[in-house]
């Protein structure tokens, strides 16, 4: 499904500017239909400025003045050169909010005393939305600031107890896949030496 660009602030220029409904809004957007309220009443997107979709080529007047005038109608987005040239996002960058950051270090700490030989720096890093340096300074006590507590990181937010899961799931895949072809290995050279003593 296509989206128009920056939807939140789309959305705030049709609650602003157009007489449509927040179901009508919110299947354009992409919003939950309590989103678009919530901009409504003020309680979301605050300080954000509406982003006008005619004038960037996204919906032209007559599209809206069509759904106005019919409330089951679904506003249709103008395919754009803009929108196709954009490059996709990238599926592991995660953005943290501000107030979370700070709980990185902790749920590191956590991570690592829980599963210290399971999980690997990358992955730590990758379920903390950290980077492997510092969670391998976190694990050699190199750190810039002492962290002495811990915290789970599905408790802060940071990821969900699925996450963990699947982390836990590759590392034991990787190490049974690792033993395996070292039972390999060592059959294989057994066999040679049974071989070169006929």
């Amino acid at each position: 499904m296509k989206l128009p660009l920056m939807p939140k602030a789309t959305a705030i220029w049709l609650i602003d500017n157009t007489s449509l409904s927040f179901t009508q809004i919110s299947d354009f957007c992409g919003l939950h239909e309590l989103e678009v309220q919530g901009i409504a009443d003020g309680e979301v997107a605050v300080g954000m400025r509406g982003f006008d979709p005619v004038d960037n080529k996204q919906l032209t007047r007559e599209e809206i003045k069509r759904c106005e005038n019919d409330n089951s109608a679904k506003l249709e987005l103008i395919s754009s050169d803009i929108i196709e040239s954009l490059p996709p996002r990238k599926k592991d960058t995660k953005y943290t909010p501000l107030s979370l950051r700070q709980e990185k270090p902790f749920a590191i700490l956590w991570l690592i005393k829980r599963y210290p030989s399971e999980l690997s720096s990358s992955q730590i890093a990758k379920l903390t939305g950290s980077t492997k340096n510092t969670v391998e300074a976190i694990r050699n006590g190199t750190y810039r600031e002492a962290v002495l507590e811990s915290k789970s990181p599905m408790d802060t937010g940071l990821c969900s107890y699925q996450d963990l899961e699947k982390a836990l799931n590759r590392a034991k895949n990787k190490r049974d896949k690792a033993e395996a072809e070292k039972v390999k290995e060592e059959t294989n050279e057994e066999k040679e030496a049974e071989t070169s003593q006929i």
